[in-house]
């Protein structure tokens, strides 16, 4: 298990059961002491250095001990097997303290928790030391000088002493110093954060964004699972975001993070939305959890599910050892990443949780102060740094955007939006990507969006949308556009301007790809303004929404263009699009569809073309003998709405035929 599959300072060791084999024990111990001293070396123990040192040292003897043991395939008694399976235990939990504090990017979280690590060092050590002295070693076949040695331990471990070491204590100092000084409004000497990073080893931009995103995540884990905010925590990520912006002027890994972040957007295109539904409920997961044969289920359905009696594995019906679930935290970030980047509703958490990246409150008085100081720093650099520089900060920006309404906020404060405006026309590419890109999380929020209008950042961005050299630049201005037609009073600005909505519909159809979400989005929005709809119809919309619909098996991302669908086909010209594309496919989508709300928008859609174009539209859905078992659920289950419009569908079915009959 690595320091990424659990919590870090957790400590999920295993107690092997007595019955196990001497040799199978024999083996594990040794194996586990192997991994302790393969640490040795590390060069990441930037901290706690000499009680690391201190535990590989007392591991590589006893790891002599117990190869000796093998080498002379020694008889292991009860009483060595016992003390055996518990220095088992201890040394698992030791291996896990020490590959936490050789985490890379974890170094600042490491050396706050000293006074914890210290604690479990000495915890460890008494352990080690208790089975050590109840044990047998006359009764075991190895060297005199093998069993000195191990007496030597013993004694040595009895007697440790686990303190805060003297350059860590000092670390710690500064480190309260600075976080105190930027709480009273004062903005430390760099000499002294420089000291700070360099008892971390953090000594590059890369290294420095490492613990960044460390902490971040720590911050969202905590949020996950409904805990109590953690001031300190916030200060420190305050802390090292100013470090990584102000400390570092050079950005020595750039491609790499900008290749992580395409890595991740990659690998979500190859995802299917099918694959975080529940195996229970065949709903979309809100809160997974994992049982112990390593599948997951949504928490709700398989208490449910266990409630009723059912221990077994729904999926591979092994029985369950045990009735423990662990929350999938990594499932529930990518669900919600997925959700995100197409545009779907993202599910509900529950209640106890808060959303941090909503709220506008700081974490702590000290980080609000450091976010302060820090988005003047980059407002500075925006309007009079060099183009390195002004790239530098678009990208920091775009950085500090991403996790919290309170950083953007303060970010437009700073008034940086006009000055990554005037970005998006630079010549250098990786400028205008760093810029588009935090206009993009700056556009999120209300006041953002305000600025970006008053600026004159549409015309830029449209022609973004019409003309950028890369796919993905259209797309975030596609996004920009989406989020800007969330305010009823852009709407008709933005769907007005000529080029608008043609870019945004040749966008959808270059990408033929119903995960291209947010231009379908925009074009939803735009929709709203009634004016906007002729546009929209005389633009071709229809042909490319339902090229759309037929280029995707996933129902979940077919509501969008569904939802647009249904807004067109409320205008008699809109219907009549719509009827010479063929009703036959929302006939076939309606017999097909498991999902509540895209039968629900089919109906809406085939119940305006009937009431728009008539006995033609009608008679087309009559021929269908399956329309009606698929519209009398939706009239039982569906939402009030729904209902009433699968009623009234129904009803104008039944007359054409009393009509048709009567003609006859």
């Amino acid at each position: 298990m690595t320091p990424t599959d659990r919590r870090i300072l957790t400590f999920p060791a295993v107690q092997l059961c007595k019955e196990v084999s001497p040799i199978t024990l024999l083996k594990s111990l040794i194996t586990t002491c192997h991994g302790i001293c393969s640490l040795r070396s590390s060069k990441l123990f930037v901290s706690q250095r000499r009680k690391s040192r201190e535990a590989i040292r007392q591991i590589e003897i006893l790891l002599m001990l117990f190869e000796e043991i093998d080498e002379r395939d020694s008889f292991l008694s009860d009483s060595i097997v016992d003390g055996f399976i518990n220095l088992h235990f201890a040394f698992q939990k030791l291996q896990f303290l020490l590959e936490d504090c050789t985490l890379e990017g974890a170094q600042l979280f490491i050396l706050i928790k000293s006074p914890f690590i210290a604690h479990q060092f000495r915890v460890l050590f008494r352990e080690v030391a208790s089975t050590l002295s109840v044990l047998p070693l006359d009764l075991i076949d190895v060297s005199v000088e093998i069993k000195e040695f191990v007496r030597l331990v013993t004694k040595h471990s009895e007697k440790a002493i686990f303190r805060i070491e003297p350059d860590d204590a000092m670390a710690i100092d500064r480190l309260f110093s600075v976080l105190d000084q930027f709480e009273a409004r004062i903005e430390p000497s760099s000499t002294l954060i420089k000291a700070i990073l360099d008892q971390l080893n953090v000594t590059t931009w890369y290294r420095c964004n490492m613990e960044v995103k460390f902490l971040n995540e720590q911050i969202v884990v905590r949020s996950l699972n409904c805990e109590k905010e953690d001031p300190l925590l916030s200060s420190l990520v305050g802390f090292i975001s100013y470090c990584r912006a102000v400390v570092f002027e050079k950005l020595d890994n750039e491609k790499a993070e900008q290749r992580e972040n395409n890595f991740s957007k990659e690998m979500l295109r190859c995802l299917n939305l099918n694959d975080f539904h529940c195996p229970i409920s065949l709903e979309l997961m809100t809160d997974p959890v994992t049982v112990s044969t390593g599948q997951t289920y949504d928490r709700s359905s398989l208490k449910k599910w266990l409630k009723r009696g059912k221990f077994i594995c729904p999926v591979t019906g092994v029985k369950l050892t045990n009735a423990e679930i662990v929350p999938n935290l990594t499932i529930k970030k990518i669900i919600q990443h997925f959700c995100t980047e197409y545009g779907i509703p993202v599910p509900k958490w529950g209640k106890r949780n808060r959303d941090i990246g909503k709220t506008s409150v700081p974490g702590s008085l000290a980080y609000a102060e450091m976010i302060k100081f820090l988005s003047k720093f980059l407002a500075q650099k925006l309007q009079f740094g060099t183009i390195d520089e002004k790239n530098k900060a678009a990208f920091e920006i775009l950085l500090l955007s991403k996790p919290s309404f309170f950083n953007r906020l303060l970010l437009v404060k700073a008034n940086t939006i006009p000055p990554l405006i005037d970005l998006l026309s630079s010549a250098d590419p990786s400028t205008q990507e760093n810029a588009i890109s935090a206009l993009l999380k700056l556009s999120k929020e209300r006041r953002g969006k305000k600025v970006i209008i008053s600026s004159g950042g549409l015309t830029p961005i449209l022609e973004l949308l019409k003309n950028g050299l890369k796919m993905e630049l259209r797309q975030i201005a596609a996004t920009i556009i989406f989020y800007l037609v969330s305010v009823e009073e852009y709407r008709k600005l933005i769907g007005g301007t000529p080029d608008a909505i043609p870019s945004l519909l040749e966008l959808i159809r270059e990408g033929k790809s119903c995960r291209n979400s947010h231009s379908v989005l925009a074009l939803f929005g735009l929709a709203l303004f009634p004016e906007n709809i002729r546009r929209i119809l005389e633009s071709g919309a229809i042909p490319v929404l339902i090229d759309l619909l037929t280029s995707t098996d996933e129902e979940d991302l077919v509501n969008v263009p569904l939802a647009v669908l249904a807004i067109l086909a409320m205008k008699a010209a809109g219907s009549v699009a719509l009827q010479a594309s063929g009703l036959q496919i929302f006939m076939s989508c309606l017999r097909s569809s498991t999902s509540q709300t895209g039968k629900e928008y089919i109906v809406s859609i085939l119940l305006s073309v009937c009431v728009n174009v008539g006995s033609e539209a009608i008679g087309v859905l009559a021929t269908d003998s399956m329309i009606m078992a698929s519209l009398y659920p939706l009239i039982r289950n569906g939402t009030s709405p729904a209902s009433k419009k699968a009623r009234s569908l129904v009803k104008i079915l039944h007359e054409f035929h009393e009509k048709k009959v009567g003609m006859g």
